[in-house]
């Protein structure tokens, strides 16, 4: 097997159908884009890139990036992926923990390559634009367990864990998210601000258009870049995280758009409701999953009864629909743990597997350090970080009320290492007051009023509680 087999069949089907738009507004069909990665591929090997070799990966998401990766995955090496939250930290560690063979890289993540001690040393460079007179058509056969990605955790909680996946275990998450991203009637054309789904989509036939806006700074997306650029592109689907979605509700998508998918974070209930009436007709999904299990379920939020509403706004959780049929689920003290065929099986550092493997038999389960419960139909309702549960409360019960506060712009929760639970809110402090009166009916809950609430670096749509809590600490500390 290739994890590129379904991408090539694709390409042979529809030859002359757009695969990608990059951000410039170049265009790309199947046909084109396969050539270039055959090209691109005898490049490559001809330099000595052959099966089993890691290269580092240095180019933006775009046309370059995608033609690279197939013409790596054709030869059977390994792509090397850094967390781009991390910026160039998140370079440097890849390069420190991969160790890899190679670098694909444009001249100027090149050229700064060459001033870092753990890139320097790279000996091999290559340019996702340096395609020769040759053409290696054919593609490696490989075993399912043989690596075709490294990639990393964001390091939102704790340490940023280097991830090896299969061709296997790749293919599989690609088969688990078809009933979400596979095109129902037609062709889709998806803005993807999730540059690993866009493998997803051109493997399903798609069209997938590169966003226009700053992917490291989602909470300052704007809404009119949106709009036109889903109008230009007759864009069907977005897929952009929750803060994407609550930025959306300032204008009116297009005619053409008829479904946006949500991912990432939390999206809650007072945005996902504002949304739906400000977009009668337009479908609004949750994929819920993890660097290591995606899909995990989903949801199509606009099928919800006014009872599912009204149990998630009133601390009850948030709906993320009927686990997928490939993932294996169960609860532990209530977290939740996942197996399954596209489940990440372990670290590139065993070491790292104590803090997130559960081994029974032969089956590998994976905490996701989320807290969780099915209800009376099956479906999964998320409850926040299993490490804020206190008591009869948790992360998303108390967020979800307290945004439907007076003057409320923002709400965290979590729980101290001393176990001291604490509320976070922003907003109007003028009613400062009645936020203390409210918590005081919660429980024994510690107010903080901050100016704003952070966000992770991945996606800006969950709180970064641990900066929260650090300065928290801080405070307590000060005379």
């Amino acid at each position: 097997m290739n994890l590129i087999n379904d991408f090539l069949r694709e390409a042979e089907r529809h030859p002359e159908r757009t695969a990608i738009i990059d951000r410039s507004g170049t265009a790309i069909s199947y046909a084109d884009l396969e050539r270039k990665s055959a090209r691109l591929a005898a490049t490559f090997a001809a330099e000595g890139i052959g099966k089993g070799e890691r290269v580092l990966v240095g180019t933006f998401p775009g046309i370059g990036l995608y033609a690279g990766l197939a013409a790596l995955w054709r030869l059977g090496a390994v792509a090397v992926f850094p967390e781009p939250a991390m910026g160039l930290a998140g370079f440097r560690n890849a390069a420190s923990a991969a160790r890899p063979a190679a670098l694909l890289a444009n001249w100027k993540i090149g050229l700064l390559a060459r001033l870092l001690p753990e890139t320097r040393r790279i000996p091999l460079r290559l340019s996702p634009e340096a395609e020769g007179a040759g053409s290696l058509d054919h593609c490696e056969s490989l075993a399912p367990s043989e690596s075709a990605l490294i990639s990393f955790t964001s390091g939102s909680t704790g340490l940023p864990k280097a991830i090896e996946r299969s061709h296997g275990l790749m293919r599989a998450q690609h088969v688990a998210l078809g009933p979400v991203i596979a095109p129902g009637e037609g062709v889709e054309t998806d803005i993807v601000a999730f540059p690993a789904f866009v493998l997803t989509c051109i493997g399903h036939g798609g069209t997938a258009v590169m966003p226009n806006w700053n992917l490291r700074r989602h909470d300052r997306t704007p809404p009119d870049a949106v709009f036109r650029l889903a109008e230009e592109t007759g864009a069907t689907r977005l897929l952009v995280p929750p803060v994407v979605v609550e930025r959306l509700l300032r204008i009116r998508l297009p005619k053409t758009v008829k479904r946006v998918m949500t991912g990432g974070g939390p999206l809650y209930p007072d945005i996902a409701r504002r949304f739906l009436d400000a977009n009668p007709g337009k479908g609004l999904t949750v994929v819920y999953g993890s660097t290591e299990a995606e899909p995990v379920s989903h949801i199509h939020l606009e099928e919800l009864s006014d009872a599912d509403w009204d149990a998630a706004a009133s601390g009850k959780g948030l709906p993320v629909g009927t686990p997928v049929d490939e993932v294996s689920l169960k609860f532990v003290d209530g977290e939740i743990l996942v197996a399954g065929p596209h489940v990440n099986r372990g670290y590139l550092d065993p070491s790292r597997d104590r803090e997130t493997k559960l081994i029974e038999g032969g089956t590998v389960w994976h905490r996701t350090g989320d807290a969780g419960r099915l209800d009376e139909r099956g479906r999964l309702w998320l409850l926040g970080r299993h490490s804020a549960l206190s008591g009869d409360y948790s992360a998303f019960s108390i967020e979800t009320a307290a945004r439907l506060w007076p003057g409320v712009s923002g709400a965290a929760f979590a729980v101290d290492p001393t176990g001291t639970p604490v509320l976070f809110l922003a907003g109007d402090v003028r009613h400062r007051e009645e936020w203390q009166a409210r918590v005081v009916t919660l429980g024994n809950i510690d107010l903080q009023i901050v100016s704003e609430i952070p966000t992770d670096r991945r996606h800006r749509s969950k709180p970064d509680t641990a900066k929260l809590l650090a300065e928290f600490r801080a405070r307590r500390k000060a005379p």
